[in-house]
């Protein structure tokens, strides 16, 4: 079992960046679940959401303490949370940002501006960058599931093409 802690907050979208995860996840055939967990949601509050995939189907709904992947959408987080807190010792990180943070030397980290280039294709919702369609460009990248499956789960989930673009620009640009 794969399992991804994505950090965020709220109004970025991560909790839709968890659930096209998942459903990108199971265009490739695979078996997925995403989980959100906050307190009293608001506009920039910290939220956590937890995503499993696997080969076969999954019976733990719970948090995840030692994630193989984490992704950081906002790294002011990282001052706030340690969001490396459990990563399993061959764990990676992918980190919203330029350059990698202090705090995440050591780590197996890929970097994308996943700010940059919402801002660039005015992907704005009440005056924040939308960060979940360019986040599965860049896991797609990774690996974590086909191209062609982040494409369709994108396409989905919303009719906007700048929602497309933005992860192929994601796609290309990960570092």
């Amino acid at each position: 079992m794969f399992e991804i802690r994505l950090h965020s907050r709220g109004g970025q979208g991560g909790v839709t960046a968890a659930k096209l995860m998942a459903l990108a996840a199971f265009r490739d055939g695979k078996y997925a679940t995403a989980a959100p967990f906050y307190g009293a949601e608001r506009r920039g509050a910290p939220i956590v959401s937890f995503i499993r995939i696997d080969d076969k189907p999954i019976k733990i709904y719970s948090q995840i303490h030692n994630p193989d992947l984490v992704v950081v959408l906002d790294p002011s987080i990282i001052d706030l949370v340690n969001v490396f807190d459990g990563l399993k010792p061959d764990g990676k990180v992918l980190i919203n940002a330029t350059e990698v943070p202090a705090k995440a030397a050591g780590y197996k980290v890929s970097l994308v501006d996943l700010t940059g280039i919402a801002l660039k294709i005015n992907l704005i919702v009440a005056g924040s960058p939308i960060l979940n369609t360019p986040v599965i460009g860049a896991l797609a990248k990774m690996g974590l599931f086909s191209r062609e499956s982040a494409s369709a789960a994108i396409k989905e989930m919303f009719s906007d093409e700048r929602n497309y673009q933005a992860a192929l620009m994601a796609f290309e640009e990960l570092v």
